[in-house]
Order: C-alpha cells, then structure tokens, then sequence
C-alpha cells in the first residue's frame, strides 16, 4: 500500500479480544477472497507505532481453534498494509521450566493439525508453489521481542518448539508425552497454519507465547478452566508491557 512508516500486525489469543492502551482511529469491517476475518480490525497507535489488531478468536471470544478461518484473518491484515505480525498464543508447557503464567518466544513448530486449509496456493495454479518454512518465525522480530522482554524486566524464554494440535479439546497425557518425545516444549492450538500463511503472504511473523497451565499428565492435577484464567489473569499484563516496549523501540 505504500506505506513508509512500517505498520504491525498484532493478533491476539486466548485472552486477549483487545489491548485497553490502542488508541484507536479506525475499526474496519472487511471481506476477503476466502471470507470475513474474526473480528473487524481496530486500527490505531501502541507504543508510538501504527498497529492493526485482530482478535483471532473474534470478540467476544467464541471461534475455536480449529474453526477460525486463517486464510482470511493473514489476508486481511495484508490488505491492511501490515508487513509485520506478533500473535499472541496461550499454550501449556510440555518443559519444566517453562512455568505457569511465564512467557516464551518459540523458535521452531511441529504441526499436528489436519483439516485446516493449509495454504493461499491450492487452487486455479500455473505451477506448484512451495515456500521455505525451515525457520518458522522472524528472527528479526524475536530478537525485538527478546529485548524488549529485558528492557522492561520481564522474564522471556529464548527459544522453544511449538507442538501445535488440533483441538478444541486439550490433549491426553499419552499425547503429550509423545509430544514430548517429538521434542515439543510447549503446546498449542492455533500456531498453524496461521505462521505459513504468515510466509506464503511474505509478512515477517513471530510469537509470543503465555503459558496458562501445564499439559496433560505434567502434573497430578485436572486442568481446569478457572486455572487457566487464573494464569492468563496473571501473565497478560507482562504480555502487553512487552508488545509496548517492542513497538516503541522499533
């Protein structure tokens, strides 16, 4: 679209329908090629930077992860003039340090969806169209990330493998131990394909991930939704002083 000054892409999980410190000049109703998107994107400014925020879940929450139309949600923000995006997931942790209520910046992601439309190149093609997904999320924004987490002195694990499932149930504990085998730390809904149409549409993508409970069989407990909004309750804050930091340094 022309723009000079760069514009992000935030797309928020679980959690978080809308960042109360967007001051928000527009909100923009769309359609694309592959449908509606969540929610209608709020446009505005976050840390002295143009942002574009999409719920991914819509607001109020109520699409599960398997149902929300990714094709759609990457499309529109393109559309929008974003070239950047940071999604924000909830997840639960496979790792033992990474804790409860903790954030992670996830460098790698091992799919275990099925059914979802995996790609913008399936159909009316001249040729086959294959991009390179060895490094899933940006480096560039990772390390933004990474210091803006040190900058306000908020503890940020460097690194870490996103099991991504398919819901909307959560996982048996024999599944998370495979996991686990997989090499996977971490365990989530909603990183594919989201992050390979992230690639596909050529929009520099990272995550910033907020642990809200420990996977099945991690601990002898029952995870329990009250858990989860207690830890997003608690770890939510520190997700947006690191988004505000990140864009003011940018």
């Amino acid at each position: 679209m022309g723009n000079s000054e760069p514009v992000w892409g935030i797309i928020g999980g679980t959690g978080l329908t809308a960042i109360d410190s967007l001051m928000v000049d527009d909100t923009l109703e769309t359609e694309t090629v592959w449908g509606a998107p969540s929610a209608p994107l709020r446009i505005g400014r976050l840390g002295g930077r143009k942002v574009v925020f999409l719920a991914r879940h819509g607001d109020p929450h109520r699409i599960p992860p398997h149902r929300v139309n990714y094709r759609a949600n990457i499309e529109a923000l393109r559309r929008a003039g974003v070239d950047r995006i940071i999604a924000v997931n909830a997840v639960g942790s496979i790792h033992p340090a990474m804790t409860p209520s903790s954030l992670v910046l996830p460098d790698q992601i091992i799919d275990y969806t099925w059914g979802r439309a995996p790609s913008f190149h399936e159909e009316n093609l001249e040729h086959a169209v294959h991009v390179d997904f060895t490094w899933p999320y940006s480096e560039s924004i990772r390390d933004a990330l990474r210091a803006a987490a040190a900058e306000v002195g908020v503890a940020c694990h460097d690194g870490g493998v996103y099991a991504c499932t398919q819901g909307p149930r959560l996982e048996t504990a024999a599944e998370i131990r495979r996991l686990e085998q997989d090499g996977a730390d971490i365990v989530g809904m909603t990183a594919m394909p989201e992050a390979v149409l992230a690639r596909e549409a050529e929009l520099d993508y990272a995550c910033l991930a907020l642990v809200v409970n420990w996977a099945a069989g991690r601990t002898s407990e029952v995870i329990t939704m009250d858990d989860i909004r207690s830890n997003l309750d608690a770890g939510i804050g520190r997700v947006l002083q690191v988004l505000e930091a990140c864009l003011r340094a940018d």
